[in-house]
């Protein structure tokens, strides 16, 4: 039996960084996104050696050991990995080991922007979910998953990736403060979807970067109350809530514009998450045709998200090409995440 499973990244198209608990636990946060058809992936093949296998392609990683109930998070290693079998183990079968082989791999580098890490940790509890049979709903994986990583692992962020990882879809995430998260899935016309997918590009220039920085620094700014740091998430999460209503009707031009005041904003939560490198490629980009610009994720690097004309699309692709890096299309995902058996 082999067991299969992956989970669509996404875009953070506005609100990003009001899903931080220093924010959302004291005004509430909201977010607008859009899962993309870029996945994580993993693979599971139930063994009897009482050993575990375990490799991930995205990061050339790989562990071969001894089956045992609980692995010591010392290093950096499969850390993921390492969080979801613990959990599992832990809390739904007993204490007691497993024994397998698992392969994962993704779409886009770790770093990208694209909410990389949560949308593995989400592939593999799905794995999990499927082959020991756990029955867990929508709302539980995104919780469980979120638990995982910012509780057990202590690893810095917000809720949205998670949640998107596993509805799918175009969504509205607001974040309440008793914690409590509602997603309110968008049903959007086919005409705005294809206007939307033509309009948007993703770029990379090969630079990833670690979120951990930009996080630290925001959630430091909003504890502290720091004036131009909840001024300008204020107006981020305000942000979400344009984008959902320009999104509905199709307004593009609209758009673009909250795009473009959603990227000026978002730099005012963090001193970091933009630079001189950054700066210059926004620059290339709407010099050639991008109406807007934004880093997808915390910022510092990764995938930069360009809105154009459809009728300057290729333009634009051209010279983005001449600047070093990669293109890509942007296709939404329906779907969230998905699981199946092969016997």
């Amino acid at each position: 039996m082999k067991i299969r499973s992956r989970a669509p990244l996404r875009l953070g198209l506005g609100g990003g960084g009001t899903d931080l608990l220093s924010y959302s636990d004291v005004y509430g946060g909201a977010v607008f996104n859009a899962a993309i058809s870029m996945y994580a992936y993993c693979s599971i093949i139930p063994t009897s050696d009482n050993r575990i296998k375990i490799t991930a392609y995205d990061n050339n990683n790989v562990l071969d050991t001894q089956s045992v109930p609980h692995f010591d998070i010392v290093d950096d290693n499969l850390i993921l990995h390492k969080g979801v079998y613990n959990r599992i183990v832990k809390d739904y079968n007993n204490g007691k080991p497993l024994s397998f082989i698992m392969s994962t791999s993704n779409d886009a580098p770790v770093g990208s922007g694209l909410g990389t890490s949560s949308t593995m940790v989400v592939a593999i509890l799905e794995a999990f979910n499927r082959w020991l049979g756990l029955g867990l709903n929508d709302y539980q994986k995104a919780e469980l998953a979120y638990s995982i990583e910012r509780e057990d692992l202590k690893l810095a962020g917000g809720k949205q990736d998670q949640y998107s990882a596993v509805f799918g879809g175009i969504n509205l995430m607001e974040f309440k403060q008793d914690r409590s998260t509602i997603v309110n899935s968008l049903r959007v016309e086919k005409g705005i979807i294809n206007e939307m997918e033509c309009s948007l590009l993703l770029y990379y220039s090969g630079r990833s970067r670690s979120s951990a920085m930009i996080i630290s620094e925001q959630i430091k700014n909003a504890a502290n109350k720091n004036e131009k740091t909840m001024e300008a998430m204020h107006k981020l999460k305000q942000s979400a809530y344009f984008m959902k209503d320009c999104f509905l009707v199709g307004n593009i031009e609209q758009f673009a514009q909250i795009l473009r005041d959603a990227w000026e904003n978002k730099k005012k939560t963090s001193s970091i998450v933009s630079n001189v490198e950054l700066e210059k490629t926004i620059n290339f980009a709407m010099k050639n045709g991008a109406e807007a610009v934004k880093v997808s994720g915390a910022g510092g690097g990764g995938f930069l998200m360009l809105f154009v004309n459809p009728m300057n699309r290729q333009k634009l692709i051209d010279a983005m090409k001449t600047y070093g890096g990669l293109v890509y299309n942007v296709k939404f995902a329906k779907n969230g995440v998905e699981s199946w058996v092969i016997e």
